[in-house]
């Protein structure tokens, strides 16, 4: 047994003592993995990020039947801490910032897996709680026959105020970064979210704001002209719709906020081993892979080759000259705040 699994089942056993059920030596992690037989996961949905190949894989190489109920990070996070010992979940998929939240609220299990050291030290944390396995970049998505004259930055969208969809601010991350994105592209930062506020403030008091999660069926149906969404979803969105032709997808010219998502083991699971396993796969060169044909950048990157196809897949470089990537230090604190200021200062409630 090497040094670095060596310090991974000591973590395992360490939580192990939270639950009744033992954590499997890496070597035999599959195998106790297939004796727990399934996997519960919540905002792990098929269509995002193609977490639909991963369960797939998953069920076909070892047996684990899979059940998503999909809820934002916000939601995740809750359920995991109404239910306690009485858990249903094993894991869930969480935006950057919730990740911290989760593990200082008791809630988290930590495992490295084997991959852990291409992980880079700012998408992760030290003892293993969490770490992003994709990035999203928040871009546009415009249905281009609903609005002839496309808005390329978010000052064009703000003066041309067509109907946009953002999503739940406060409780899903792909909508808070959004938020972000608008106040870095204005002069703000995560500490200085007002110019945004302000912005969406106005769009709402025009009723052109909808506060719907975005959906590939609610763009089929030009629900709204531009849609804020991760740059992974905007394009596999896309790609499913009959009317894909309609709709352009960029990241805006003045700026956007690069995050991702990090998968959360529930310390109360009782089918650990099984949690550890998908873990694990996520970050094997196959899952990382898999993440990169839902369009999404998998944050070990730099250590794969990437087929053409999936290259295809991703914007061009040249559109994430002005994104910024978060600063989860302050954003983390920040964004408690944010569910009251959208509430009062952009909603009027």
């Amino acid at each position: 047994m090497t040094a670095l699994h060596r310090r991974h089942l000591l973590a395992g056993l360490a939580s192990a003592t939270l639950t009744p059920w033992a954590i499997a030596q890496p070597a035999s992690l599959a195998a106790a993995a297939r004796a727990e037989g399934r996997i519960t996961s919540v905002g792990m949905p098929d269509d995002w990020a193609n977490w639909r190949a991963t369960w797939a894989d998953l069920q076909r190489l070892h047996g684990l039947a899979h059940t998503d109920t999909d809820m934002s990070s916000a939601e995740q996070i809750a359920k995991m801490a109404a239910e306690r010992a009485n858990a249903s979940i094993d894991l869930g998929d969480v935006g950057f910032e919730f990740g911290p939240i989760a593990k200082a609220r008791g809630l988290t299990r930590a495992y490295k897996p084997s991959t852990w050291a291409q992980v880079p030290d700012w998408a992760k944390d030290a003892d293993g709680h969490w770490a992003l396995a994709y990035t999203g970049t928040i871009a546009f998505a415009v249905n281009k026959r609903l609005l002839k004259e496309v808005p390329r930055s978010w000052k064009a969208l703000f003066a041309a105020a067509p109907r946009v969809m953002i999503g739940a601010v406060g409780r899903a991350a792909q909508a808070n970064a959004a938020v972000l994105a608008a106040a870095h592209a204005l002069g703000g930062s995560e500490t200085q979210l007002q110019p945004a506020l302000q912005a969406f403030g106005a769009l709402a008091k025009a009723r052109k704001l909808l506060a719907t999660d975005p959906s590939p069926a609610l763009m089929e149906r030009g629900e709204a002209e531009v849609f804020l969404l991760w740059d992974f979803n905007a394009l596999s969105y896309r790609d499913k719709l009959p009317n894909a032709a309609d709709y352009e997808v960029f990241i805006p010219s003045d700026g956007s906020i690069t995050s991702g998502y990090t998968t959360l083991l529930n310390v109360h699971s009782k089918r650990p081993n099984a949690g550890n396993l998908a873990r694990e796969y996520i970050f094997s060169d196959a899952g990382q892979l898999n993440l990169a044909r839902g369009n999404a950048r998998p944050i070990r990157v730099d250590h794969l080759a990437l087929p053409d196809d999936v290259k295809k897949k991703l914007l061009p470089a040249a559109q994430y000259a002005a994104a910024r990537a978060l600063k989860p230090q302050l954003w983390t604190e920040e964004v408690k705040k944010l569910p009251r200021a959208w509430q009062k200062e952009v909603l009027g409630a």
